[in-house]
């Protein structure tokens, strides 16, 4: 067999030997061969047409958890779902066009176009410790673009949910949010969030389940990882957008979750949204006592998100709470609108 050595695969693939090591860390393409003594990479010519492939889906901006999963298809599989990811790009800068146009209409006072429907999110987060454990290992946030529910596990399951929901806050001060590049940023936070559970390894089995809304100012990017779940209630019908990742849909044992070991593969997506949108994060606290059509009922019931997040707590410690619940609240509304509380 022909070896390439890792700066020849490079220059071939054009790929850096950073981004060649970074790919065989992340499993996406490792090196056919590892000399035991030096360490040093070595590629078989038969790897260069997935590695060009991986570069030229790097180049599209498509984040690696997607990568991954295009490469692991058939072409006749790969292109649709190449096809699919470009057509969220395309949506996602047409939006951002749009809105554009709109800053330019504000500033220059132009006429011969309606304004644009500004969005906003209306939202409230709380994390109750429930009627059995002894302490909460929950950690909830709404700031002004990231919605988060983490739930931790182990000894410290409490600071690993907490540094886990930490890493994603700073994206609350992100002044713009570039098409095509909002996966990317929660790909990398979530990264981020593994690493900093990671560091409380010393504290025995660690980890945490994360899932994250990020608000771009005209629609959500998701960030899914664990048996915690996202929900829309859009036009009265409840959807979940999330899956659970457990070993059986009844098992608590999870196939994913935060642990510091291996990089994090977060299920990753674009959220469209509209006025009137209803979304709800929440913990498996909530979802194990709650069947979806009580849930549902809850959230359609027109209260405000304070009053709703209190709501479903409240049943669900009404219903034995057998686990720590967190809930966050949001709703798609036109920005600068009032609307008065039903409660």
């Amino acid at each position: 067999m022909e070896f390439l050595t890792i700066g020849a695969f490079a220059r071939a693939s054009r790929l850096s030997p950073k981004a060649l090591r970074l790919y065989g860390e992340l499993d996406l393409l490792r090196p056919a061969r590892v000399d035991p003594d030096t360490g040093y990479r070595y590629y078989a010519a038969g790897q260069l047409g997935r590695a060009r492939l991986v570069a030229w889906l790097r180049r599209l901006g498509m984040p690696l958890a997607e990568i991954r999963a295009v490469c692991a298809l058939d072409a006749a599989g790969a292109a649709p779902a190449i096809r699919a990811y470009w057509d969220r790009v395309e949506a996602e800068t047409a939006v951002r066009r749009d809105l554009a146009a709109f800053l330019v209409h504000q500033l220059t006072g132009a006429t011969g176009r309606e304004p644009l429907t500004m969005l906003e999110l209306r939202h409230h987060a709380h994390s109750d410790r429930g009627q059995v454990r002894p302490a909460n290992q929950d950690t909830v946030h709404a700031g002004r673009r990231v919605l988060a529910v983490a739930d931790g596990f182990g000894p410290a399951g409490a600071p690993a949910s907490s540094a886990a929901v930490a890493a994603l806050r700073y994206l609350d001060d992100a002044e713009e949010l570039a098409a095509g590049g909002v996966l990317h940023l929660l790909e990398d936070a979530v990264r981020s969030a593994g690493e900093a559970v990671g560091d409380l390894a010393g504290c025995g089995e660690v980890g945490t389940t994360l899932t994250a809304l990020l608000w771009t100012g005209a629609e959500l990017a998701l960030a899914h990882i664990g048996d915690s779940r996202a929900y829309l209630l859009r036009d009265g019908e409840l959807s979940r957008i999330t899956r659970d990742h457990r070993v059986q849909p009844e098992s608590l044992l999870l196939l994913k979750a935060l642990t510091g070991g291996d990089a994090p593969v977060p299920d990753l997506r674009l959220q469209e949204v509209r006025e009137g949108d209803r979304f709800l994060l929440c913990s498996d606290g909530l979802t194990e006592v709650l069947p979806d059509a009580r849930i549902a009922a809850l959230l359609a019931a027109g209260a405000q998100p304070e009053r709703t997040v209190r709501l479903l707590v409240e049943e669900a410690n009404a219903a034995g709470g057998p686990d720590n619940v967190s809930c966050v609240v949001a709703d798609v509304v036109v920005s600068g609108r009032t609307s008065a509380p039903v409660d």
